[in-house]
């Protein structure tokens, strides 16, 4: 059914001349050790870049999946799940002229334990004032696994550029395959922060969440009622005077913050007196430093970088493999949206469409595992297209 589908969409202006309906058969390709995989029944999706139209197929006994795509530029991304491995991959502003086959390189992954919830980072309407405001971003993470995990030395961060339609010097184009070409680093850009503990202070039970107020950790729903209140006795918060001057983003934690639940920042990079994370687009990720300590990492010769025609921002060069979980989002005002996260951290994105509305990109519940492990699961597929939706309101919103 998915195939019809897929292929009636591809046809749907009968205005378009035979001529320019070209077809198209896309095969998985799987890495390393799982290169003899020729799997059935896996979905591939097409979207069209400039008309913002996707469609869905899947793959046949062959391991192909086929359409019909009317000529113009298209991006390919595969997600397939067997047992605990997830392959995912991505094919980007591949021009399609002619009848063509696609493949698409898959990269291997596990579904991760400590996961990024959701991300407010839009803002909302100041009724009953005028204008808009954007002081109360705020993260969600999730306990996605059946044992206890501990935030302790965890660390938070944001990729360069800031937003998804700007311009990315971290990822080239394959001349000859046509694949993005990404750095074997996640460049985060102007601060890393820490939660700070010695190992087992800040314990996560199944099933269990923590809120992090980027900016401001006030109940600002005082001024602004469509604003969440952040000052929890639970909450962490960014903050930091030395760094963070600017109080219209940074004031002062709220009565019921702990002062153990301020992140630490390991290191800044920009010149802004504000943290700065995309009010449409970031691209958010939690990572660990492995074999050593972040604040030894940073003090490295090869972890700070100049980013290429950028004085002012360089980046930290985070090993891909230190990732605990990352989500990629894409500006919906927009089709320029170039992907900042490898395919193995992210195949996909979630969609904000416009900001100041007070939406939240919410990670989808996984019902069956739910039930199943008696706590909330969240899906977790290394995919963001399939695992996040743009919620009408905040969860924190009361």
């Amino acid at each position: 059914m998915l195939i019809g589908l897929a292929l009636i969409s591809c046809e749907r202006d009968k205005t378009v001349p035979y001529s320019d309906i070209c077809e198209v058969s896309v095969r998985a390709e799987y890495p390393g050790e799982f290169t003899s995989f020729v799997r059935e029944g896996v979905t591939v999706r097409v979207e069209d870049i400039n008309l913002g139209s996707a469609y869905e197929s899947k793959t046949d006994a062959s391991g192909m999946a086929n359409f019909k795509l009317v000529k113009g530029l298209y991006r390919f991304s595969i997600s397939d799940i067997a047992d605990q491995d997830i392959f995912n991959g991505t094919t980007d502003k591949v021009s399609v002229t002619s009848a063509s086959q696609v493949k698409v390189s898959l990269m291997h992954s596990k579904a991760g334990s400590i996961i990024i919830k959701e991300i407010y980072c839009g803002g909302c309407k100041r009724l009953p004032q005028e204008g808009t405001y954007q002081a109360d971003k705020y993260i969600v993470l999730h306990n996605n696994d059946f044992r206890v995990q501990y935030l302790d030395s965890l660390c938070f961060g944001s990729l360069s550029p800031y937003n998804s339609n700007s311009n990315n010097v971290w990822v080239s184009k394959d001349p000859v395959t046509n694949e993005n070409i990404y750095p074997d680093f996640v460049p985060i850009v102007q601060c890393i922060w820490q939660f700070g503990g010695s190992g087992h202070d800040f314990p996560l039970q199944p099933g269990e969440d923590a809120v992090i107020a980027v900016h401001g950790a006030i109940d600002h729903t005082i001024q602004y009622p469509l604003s969440v209140n952040l000052n929890k006795p639970d909450y962490f918060v960014c903050y930091n005077s030395t760094y963070f001057t600017n109080p219209s983003y940074h004031p002062a934690p709220g009565n019921l913050i702990s002062q153990d639940r301020i992140l630490k920042v390991v290191i800044k990079t920009g010149q802004a007196n504000a943290y700065t994370l995309s009010l449409n687009s970031p691209a958010v990720v939690i990572f660990r430093a492995n074999g050593t300590v972040i604040e030894d990492f940073v003090l490295g010769p090869d972890a700070v970088k100049p980013t290429p025609g950028d004085t002012h921002n360089p980046i930290v060069a985070i090993p891909t493999d230190w990732v605990v979980d990352a989500v990629e989002v894409f500006n919906g005002s927009t089709t320029s949206n170039t992907k900042r996260l490898q395919p193995s951290l992210d195949a996909g994105y979630v969609t904000l469409s416009e900001p100041y509305l007070g939406h939240s990109l919410m990670r989808k519940v996984d019902e069956e595992m739910t039930k199943k492990q008696g706590f909330v699961v969240l899906s977790d597929t290394n995919n963001s297209t399939l695992d996040f939706y743009e919620s009408e309101k905040q969860s924190l919103h009361e």
